[in-house]
């Protein structure tokens, strides 16, 4: 992607440019709504705007891979978000150039962090925005500042989806890499107790999981929780760590592209053509060693391109909605996931990556 600064924002002094005044929004989602100029590397539609609250003090969670970690060096207006550039707009210009654009997009999504103000004013911007705006509404919620009757009011208010980034996927992992918030709170149990209430509340394909590939976990750990998920119709959503400079994982280099590849693979057929975990054997440190299938079956589900796609919540009628371009990668880096169906040049390349004479009999 290649951009150009555009400031819209008037002079304000640092207190009126928080939220609920205030949002950021990804610079894909920027370009899209014409807030600022550039253009991506390929020519493709994008629909799914996405949002992040913002505030002084940041977000209050100290995750070690995250680029908006409260010990990350910088002032949180400064600081990235899964590597990408997020303009700071005024949260109803924003209204209105979605309500302008509205007939080309397909999915809203609202970040929030974790911050005492956060669902008071998640809640203020999305009425603002149900006020104008038909557009599916997803919210990726921050579990330490929620409770049961939260939730139920978030449906009450017009929100489509539930998105929960539990990011690390053993507990292990959660309690070494997601330090507690100063107050207590960001725990695995209660992110789980908020996917349970979630699911509840939504009903099914109505909640995402966002799980983060890189940061120390298993492919069996992986592919069991994908199972879990699924046996219980909540979307896995797939992230590839990519390492924020001064952070605390800032060292940690990111999955290998034939790692990334065959979990995206797994996922897929997990999810959408309903595989077990008794259908892939594992290696000794937990490594993706076989898939148990024909090589025409994983031939035909490659050759769709689907599986290494963005998924993300859906549109209004199904089609991709939220695709954010850039999420897993830099626009030098090659693709990660594709915010469009692969080309047939992006396929060949997807079957060089996977190396599937290694792992499907």
């Amino acid at each position: 992607m290649v951009a150009h600064q555009l400031s819209l924002l008037p002079a304000a002094g640092p207190a009126a440019r928080t939220s609920p005044e205030y949002v950021r929004i990804s610079m894909a989602s920027a370009i899209a709504l014409r807030m600022r100029s550039g253009r991506f590397s390929r020519d493709f539609e994008l629909g799914g705007i996405n949002l992040l609250l913002n505030y002084d003090e940041g977000c209050r969670s100290d995750c070690g891979y995250c680029g908006l970690a409260r010990t990350r060096p910088g002032s949180f207006e400064d600081k990235s978000f899964i590597r990408v550039e997020w303009p700071l707009v005024a949260t109803d210009d924003l209204v209105e150039r979605m309500a302008r654009f509205e007939p080309a997009l397909t999915r809203i999504c609202i970040s929030m962090v974790t911050h005492g103000r956060a669902y008071r004013d998640t809640c203020d911007i999305t009425r603002r925005i149900t006020a104008r705006v038909r557009t599916p509404i997803s919210i990726l919620v921050a579990p330490p500042t929620l409770r049961r009757e939260r939730l139920e009011n978030f449906r009450s208010i017009g929100v489509d989806m539930i998105g929960i980034g539990l990011d690390a996927v053993t507990e292990e992992l959660f309690r070494t890499i997601r330090t507690e918030v100063p107050a207590g709170g960001l725990k695995w149990d209660r992110y789980w107790e908020v996917v349970t209430d979630a699911r509840e509340i939504f009903g099914p394909w109505k909640l995402n999981v966002h799980t983060l590939v890189g940061l120390g976990e298993t492919d069996q750990d992986l592919l069991s929780l994908f199972v879990a998920l699924r046996d219980r119709q909540i979307f896995s959503y797939l992230f590839c760590f990519n390492p924020e400079p001064d952070s605390r994982m800032a060292a940690q280099p990111k999955p290998s592209l034939q790692r990334w590849r065959r979990v995206q693979l797994a996922r897929y057929l997990i999810e959408t053509e309903g595989y077990d975990l008794e259908q892939f054997s594992f290696d000794c440190n937990g490594g993706l060693a076989r898939v148990q299938a024909g090589r025409s079956a994983i031939e035909t589900v490659v050759a769709t391109g689907s599986a290494f796609m963005t998924n993300g919540c859906p549109g209004g009628n199904g089609e991709p909605g939220c695709t954010r371009p850039y999420g897993s990668y830099r626009a030098a880096e090659p693709f990660r996931d594709y915010p469009f169906v692969p080309a047939a040049s992006d396929l060949e390349e997807i079957r060089q990556q996977l190396s599937l004479d290694d792992v499907v009999k």
